[in-house]
């Protein structure tokens, strides 16, 4: 099987990743974590996991119709590194929600034209309607991170976007949507193993672009603009969510409780949404995992 990219990933694996990143995917089982300060050795069980989702996608049913009820907006943010789970998480947050109220906008590179308009232009068109929650995968936080890693503007585009950002989030706040921004964060090996699996599985060759394999030598980079990005823009009218993705089961019980803790509507289970501190918080997470 021929690998995408002439198996520019391995490449990396085997001639540019720092000899610890490679002894912790040697020495590490398939449900090990990888990371040395996550808080957990091992993946949660699996059927605690499939007990605790069905919970909480009973919970988003309750959610997605007091949604419809009262008319509410819900526009939720999902950012992170690449490979840390953004996709497979909204999957499960969206599985059992009506598509006629709950869409996912995953943007591709702007047009053109797209490129000639205000930044925030094309991402404030799919803003929710009453009733609605728009899931971003990705969102504006592209001009944060990867472009300014990948150099696609400019250092005054990118001061820019940091100055008109606070009064944009703070409108849509102040005009009734409820904001939810989630970073999902996966450590270094991590990231390669799950980029090393996407390389080797013709089913997931199309989650793998350019700009990802080549990310892998950026990490440093990425981390700076991250962190930049984090004490820029973790506002109190619209505060980061950072959870750490390691393990993708209690990652994608952590983002979508702590979407669903967000929410005011009639009936939540609280003890079903709590978020484990440990795994879920603000960006001091980040911090730890970074």
């Amino acid at each position: 099987m021929q690998k995408p990219f002439d198996a520019a990933i391995t490449r990396f694996h085997d001639e540019e990743a720092p000899q610890e990143i490679r002894d912790a995917l040697a020495a590490g089982g398939r449900k090990d974590v990888l990371t040395d300060d996550y808080p957990y050795e091992r993946w949660l069980d699996r059927d605690v996991y499939e007990e605790r989702l069905h919970a909480l996608q009973i919970e988003l049913v309750k959610m997605q119709a007091w949604t419809r009820e009262t008319g509410a907006r819900i526009l939720t943010v999902f950012e992170g590194r690449d490979a840390a789970g953004k996709g497979g998480t909204i999957r499960r947050l969206t599985d059992n929600l009506s598509p006629r109220s709950a869409r996912i906008v995953a943007l591709s590179k702007p047009t053109e034209t797209e490129a000639g308009q205000w930044y925030f232009q094309r991402y404030l068109g799919h803003l929710p309607s009453a009733g609605e929650m728009t899931v971003f995968d990705r969102s504006w936080y592209n001009r944060a991170v990867v472009e300014k890693v990948f150099g696609f503007c400019t250092d005054a585009q990118r001061e820019a976007f940091f100055a008109q950002l606070p009064e944009v989030e703070h409108l849509l706040v102040e005009d009734g949507i409820i904001l939810v921004k989630l970073w999902l964060n996966v450590g270094r090996a991590e990231q390669l193993r799950r980029m090393l699996a996407r390389e080797s599985d013709p089913l997931k060759h199309w989650k793998l672009s350019r700009i990802d394999v080549e990310g892998l030598s950026r990490w440093d980079a990425y981390t700076d603009a991250i962190g930049e990005t984090f004490a820029r823009s973790h506002f109190d009218f619209a505060p980061w969510t950072v959870v750490r993705s390691d393990d993708k089961r209690r990652a994608r019980i952590d983002a979508i409780s702590a979407i669903l803790s967000r929410i005011p509507y009639e009936g939540r289970d609280e003890a079903v949404t709590r978020v484990d501190p440990q795994t879920a918080g603000g960006p001091e997470l980040w911090l730890a995992g970074a």
